[in-house]
């Protein structure tokens, strides 16, 4: 199983959200052998938030090698025009590192700032996903589209490689119909699922992979917002649980606890072997502040207990 991490776009402690934020997130990530960064999506939200495709593109230059993620990127409070032209940038800047994974969002504020209405949000979804898919492939777009009519000779250039599009899904059986029918990958939320849900989920998906014909083996999975804070002192954990994450994501303590990577580093290795073993590729940690450290003590202290049958996180350097 590889590991990637989520930029820091929400504030969530006293450090202001900076650049200088988003490169020390981005060298810790590089230096200490994390697979990728990745950016969320939110127009607003409990706590400020930047921009993620803004973001994303921010720290091309300083990402090395890594490649970079949307998790997920807004597909229907953003159109699928905007949204494409965005991807393909972000795709030709990096030199072709992008993969990015689509949702309608789950927050209603997201479709009141741009006017959409959020009961219609599964239907304009099933229709931006192949309308995206045909921008960035500069081929015609779906001539039937009721949410999203676009002229049949428009081309967005220049045109990036082939872009995977993951489509995201909480796991219930019509969002895993439609991972089959329209993704690349599937891309879970680790706060609102657990491992045990998660490879009852992966089996189901493979049944439906199967059923038109592609190879469930070679369909990649990852888990997105990870939440992540190590430590060994209990009173630190119950307090980032709390009084930091809690209110934010409105969840009671005791139920994000058993699921997610706050708490010491066995904990966290065990929650991520739990994921490994339930077939999750790739899981994306979003440290709740403080990121070169922690991120130091995920790759140090974390990813050798991690029970995956060869973790590809090495131990930082210094």
């Amino acid at each position: 199983m590889e590991l990637g991490v989520h930029l820091p776009l929400m504030q969530l402690d006293p450090e202001p959200l900076s650049p200088q934020r988003l490169g020390a997130a981005v060298d810790a990530a590089r230096d200490c052998g994390f697979a990728a960064v990745a950016a969320n999506d939110h127009f607003v939200f409990a706590a400020p938030w930047l921009d993620g495709p803004t973001a994303l593109a921010s720290v091309i230059e300083r990402s090395g090698a890594l490649e970079l993620a949307t998790t997920i990127a807004l597909a229907v409070p953003r159109s699928p025009v905007p949204l494409a032209k965005a991807l393909s940038a972000i795709d030709l800047l990096s030199g072709g590192r992008l993969v990015a994974a689509l949702g309608p969002g789950s927050s209603p504020r997201d479709y009141e700032a741009v006017g959409v209405p959020f009961a219609e949000r599964w239907k304009r979804f099933d229709e931006a996903i192949p309308t995206v898919r045909a921008l960035l492939a500069q081929e015609p777009c779906p001539p039937d589209a009721q949410y999203c009519a676009l002229p049949p000779d428009l081309v967005l250039a220049p045109g990036p490689r082939a872009i995977p599009l993951w489509v995201a899904s909480w796991g219930s059986p019509a969002g895993l119909a439609r991972v089959a029918r329209a993704g690349d990958g599937w891309l879970a939320s680790a706060y609102n699922t657990t491992p045990e849900r998660f490879a009852g989920a992966r089996a189901e998906l493979a049944w439906r992979l199967s059923e038109r014909g592609r190879e469930a083996e070679r369909f990649p999975s990852a888990l997105a917002t990870m939440w992540t804070w190590v430590t060994e002192d209990a009173a630190e954990r119950d307090r980032v649980l709390g009084d930091v994450l809690a209110p934010v994501v409105r969840r009671d303590p005791s139920e994000l606890a058993p699921h997610i990577c706050i708490g010491s580093a066995a904990h966290c290795a065990e929650v991520l072997s739990r994921y490994a073993q339930a077939g999750c590729d790739r899981v994306y940690l979003w440290p709740l502040g403080d990121e070169r450290r922690q991120l130091e003590l995920v790759a140090s202290a974390v990813a050798p207990q991690v029970d995956d049958g060869g973790s590809r996180i090495r131990t930082c350097e210094g």
